[in-house]
């Protein structure tokens, strides 16, 4: 069976959000060191997501976003003890 050209897209993004994840932890885990609070740390991360959310989408498209993401964590997508299949 061939895979399809969505099916490779989509194995291209999720291979490249592992990778953003590694940097993310990585950069976490230097500031953490530094002694910066977790609180802090995840505070800046979402600033400055959010700068580049509407950089590049405006408002209307940041909005969408975090209507997406809330409806995601309330799903649980983000618990710490969720368990993955």
């Amino acid at each position: 069976m061939q895979t399809g050209r969505n099916d490779i897209d989509d194995m291209i993004v999720h291979e490249k959000m592992q990778v953003a994840l590694e940097y993310q932890s990585e950069a976490w885990a230097d500031g953490r060191a530094d002694g910066i609070e977790p609180e802090i740390i995840a505070d800046a991360a979402l600033v400055l997501a959010m700068r580049e959310t509407i950089r590049i989408h405006g408002e209307t498209g940041a909005e969408a976003l975090l209507d997406s993401l809330r409806d995601r964590m309330l799903a649980g997508e983000f618990s710490p003890e969720r368990k993955l299949q």
